[in-house]
């Protein structure tokens, strides 16, 4: 990294994609309705190799706590029965004919708190990796004073290492309303 604006462009490009994968983890935790994004990331051993489950079938809600899944090649409903018990979701697969019927039942209390603690554990992780890329920013920033043929004063040094702060302040404050928002979800009857 040669100059402030590309260190800044990428830590807010690394943060951005930390965030980004937050949400996408936070829509595969269960709430008390049924969702496909439960389970359209489940990985399923099609033919050797692990393949999400929504691209090997159609995934719809037929009733609020009900997922029909229809796998578009129909050798594959037992592999796909297999990646859905073996996911930790704590359901149940019915297989009829050719499709796979989700009951989702609704959830204790305990298991909603539990959910609600690893919500904002991802929160955490994810916060965790946005702090290391401000580490490392601050590291190239440092690196920009020391640079010979171009010179940059400690002001403007100073002065990038307070963007990316205000950058990771930013996204602590995005990641902290998207972890909020999916524990009330998740704590809802």
């Amino acid at each position: 990294m040669t100059d402030p604006d590309t260190i800044l462009l990428e830590s807010e490009d690394s943060m951005s994609k930390a965030l980004d994968y937050l949400k996408k983890e936070l829509r595969g935790l269960r709430t008390g309705r049924a969702s496909p994004a439960l389970v359209e990331y489940l990985k399923v051993d099609y033919y050797g190799s692990a393949t999400d489950l929504k691209a090997l079938a159609a995934i719809s809600v037929p009733e609020p706590t009900q997922l029909l899944i229809k796998p578009f090649d129909a050798g594959a409903v037992g592999e796909i029965k297999k990646a859905i018990e073996a996911s930790g979701l704590g359901l149940n697969p019915i297989v009829e004919a050719k499709q796979i019927r989700l009951n989702v039942p609704s959830l204790t209390r305990d298991r909603r708190q539990q959910l609600a603690t690893q919500a904002k554990k991802m929160g955490e992780e994810q916060k965790i990796a946005i702090r290391n890329v401000r580490r490392d920013a601050n590291k190239h920033a440092d690196g920009l004073a020391d640079q010979t043929g171009k010179h940059f004063s400690e002001d403007e040094v100073k002065q990038l290492k307070e963007e990316i702060q205000s950058l990771l302040k930013k996204y602590e404050g995005e990641m902290d309303q998207v972890v909020e928002a999916k524990a009330t979800e998740i704590m809802e009857l």
